[in-house]
């Protein structure tokens, strides 16, 4: 099935050259329009400089590896960021999530997965684009915390808090169901379009960056509780205080 929207330029940057070419080639069947960059230090000047509106990145490469390209564009480049990653690097995984990337693909990559998963995060971006451009500001607000969607805001207790998008969407998604327990794959489907596979831990992971941010005591989070073999719940009255 080819996408709809051929106009989505993703940035590829791996230094296997023959897997290089080969997810190209899946890629622009697929609809997108993919360049490739095989070094990590010359990837930095590429992202900021082309914009894409992904990128598609790979761990281990020369010159720099993909965590600290990630790291050195993030604070630059608001697009999707999509990681490359070994199976058994599972520190990597958590490292790159905390630093900004927004989702990952383990090695070896199945080209239907990692389609669904570009899929989904543009998705994501164009929902975030199409409220920024909607007439009315989507706000929502728990106690103290007050979240701005179209401007992607967060307040607590009327101090800016920095969060990245996909923290920022897993927030807004606890606040706008308060006192509700919400399943990882509820979670899951909410945020990324497709079904949770019961091994993906980044959920866990955002909502562990969460409570580094808001909860004052993590050994016993009382804001966003963990409800064991159910979910995870944002508590109401916990917010007041």
């Amino acid at each position: 099935m080819i996408d709809s929207n051929a106009s989505n330029r993703l940035l590829l940057v791996e230094d296997d050259a023959r897997l290089a070419n080969s997810t190209r080639e899946y890629l622009e069947n697929n609809g997108y329009s993919v360049a490739v960059e095989y070094r990590g230090d010359t990837a930095v000047r590429r992202i900021l400089r082309d914009k894409p509106d992904l990128v598609i990145l790979d761990l281990m490469l020369p010159g720099l590896d993909g965590l600290e390209v990630c790291r050195r564009v993030r604070p630059l480049f608001a697009s999707p960021i999509l990681m490359l990653t070994a199976r058994d690097e599972s520190m990597e995984q958590i490292e790159g999530l905390e630093i900004g990337a927004d989702d990952y693909v383990v090695k070896p990559v199945v080209p239907s997965v990692l389609l669904a998963r570009i899929r989904a995060l543009l998705r994501h971006d164009r929902r975030i684009i199409d409220a920024a451009k909607g007439p009315e500001l989507a706000t929502t607000s728990v106690g103290e915390l007050h979240l701005d969607y179209n401007n992607r805001i967060v307040t607590w207790r009327s101090v800016p808090v920095g969060c990245t998008e996909v923290e920022f969407e897993l927030l807004w998604l606890f606040a706008t169901n308060a006192g509700q327990i919400l399943s990882r794959d509820f979670i899951f489907r909410s945020l990324h379009g497709y079904d949770y596979d019961g091994l993906d831990r980044s959920i866990d992971i955002r909502v562990s960056r969460l409570r580094k941010i808001f909860e004052p005591d993590l050994v016993n989070p009382t804001r966003i509780k963990t409800v064991r073999g159910k979910g995870y719940v944002l508590v109401e009255s916990a917010w007041q205080q």
